[in-house]
């Protein structure tokens, strides 16, 4: 039987910046890391598509917390402690600098997840972190002041154990088996399905900043809106998908969304459209794209506001001249599923968030038994406040682990 001071269950981003962070603060401790696959970090890897969004550039806490559908409240306490800056020092201190995009994601400046690979790697051997890869946890047994780990390569014995697995319903089963409340996981970060003559056959299409809501329903959200082969995309699909994801699933991914693609009311945008049916009478509908709104967008709402494309604005009748500004700001459209986000696969769910104490991440059932990252029911909106919350809960329990083996 193998035995070492503290067991990290996860060789993903919170396992490794966890065991680092233990190491750094008490050398004296022997760690492991445990990991079911071949190799670890593979959530890293593809994130960002392979450049690793490591954070957002969002430096308020009381901000932060506003991109988290599940945890808000209970992150702010621990974004106090560890925030965005603290991430990116931790980064510069071991040679990894980061830069921040227009839209506040934050990347390695190589744009290469692998540069974070190799630092949590380096780091690892650096301070002697055993890396145990293909070991599956298949129990975990608290006797007297010891737990006892099952795996597919044996027996473990530590201390302290802290699981930081991820979205992983088989650890989530064993937790529960400790008493543990789990809430049930269902997908989060998925884009929209939709079948409709007004967004077929342009893919790649735009419209920068409209706003959303689903009908019937108190889910709203703004920003840009892409589509794509399948349906709908981009940020404000992925925000209500996110801060939707429980309610969505209730609706089994049917239903219908209401698009404001220039953000503005109904009655603004008719007598916009009046005053442009004055200065461009001569000129056709289909070919005079207003509102910002992208070429190929404007002309099938045209086209769905059952105008010509030879109609002449001059020629609009009042109804016509209506049922486009609906097109513009009212237009209604049937959801029939969902499909994963690129290759990252996010879920709301996991363990209960009252059973936790947030000032170390420990178990409030048990000592020594310490959680971070999506094992949580703990989820956020794209753009890195993932792995925000991975950094911040790894390096508070860290700590807590540390002090405790001192």
């Amino acid at each position: 039987m193998k035995t070492y001071d503290v067991i990290i269950v996860g060789g993903g981003a919170a396992g490794f910046f966890a065991a680092i962070n233990c190491a750094e603060q008490n050398p004296s401790l022997s760690i492991a890391i445990i990991e079911r696959g071949k190799e670890g970090l593979q959530k890293v890897r593809i994130s960002g598509g392979g450049r690793c969004n490591v954070t957002h550039a969002e430096f308020i806490p009381s901000e932060l917390v506003l991109n988290y559908p599940r945890g808000e409240k209970e992150l702010l306490g621990p974004f106090h402690q560890f925030m965005t800056g603290d991430t990116i020092t931790w980064f510069e201190q071991r040679g990894v600098e980061l830069k921040i995009e227009e839209d506040g994601r934050m990347f390695p400046v190589s744009n290469s997840s692998q540069t974070i690979i190799d630092c949590f790697l380096g780091e690892a051997e650096k301070y002697k972190i055993d890396i145990l890869y293909n070991y599956s946890l298949k129990s975990i047994v608290h006797k007297e002041q010891e737990w006892i780990l099952e795996t597919s390569q044996g027996v473990l014995e530590t201390q302290k154990v802290m699981l930081a697995t991820g979205s992983n319903p088989k650890i989530w089963k064993l937790l529960e088996h400790l008493g543990h409340t789990i809430t049930k996981p269902v997908p989060s970060l998925f884009t929209f399905d939709i079948k409709d003559e007004r967004i077929k056959d342009i893919p790649g299409v735009v419209a920068l900043d409209t706003s959303i809501k689903v009908v019937d329903s108190d889910l709203y959200s703004e920003g840009p809106l892409l589509i794509t082969h399948v349906g709908m995309s981009a940020p404000a699909i992925l925000k209500l998908s996110a801060f939707g994801a429980v309610e969505l699933a209730e609706r089994h991914y049917n239903f219908q969304i209401e698009v404001n693609f220039v953000k503005t009311t109904l009655v603004n945008c008719i007598e916009v459209l009046k005053l442009l049916k004055q200065g461009l009478a001569k000129k056709t509908v289909f070919k005079s794209a207003q509102f910002d709104m992208p070429k190929r967008l404007w002309q099938k709402l045209v086209l769905a506001s059952h105008l010509n494309k030879d109609t002449r604005w001059a020629d609009l009748k009042k109804a016509q001249l209506e049922d486009l500004a609906a097109q513009l700001t009212q237009a209604v459209f049937q959801v029939t599923g969902k499909s994963t986000f690129k290759d990252e696969f996010t879920t709301a769910g996991g363990i209960n968030l009252k059973e936790v104490n947030f000032k170390t991440f420990e178990s409030k059932l048990y000592e020594n038994l310490y959680f971070a990252g999506e094992i949580l029911n703990i989820d956020a909106v794209t753009g890195g406040f993932n792995f925000q919350n991975a950094w911040s809960g790894a390096y508070i329990a860290s700590c807590a682990i540390a002090a405790s083996g001192e």
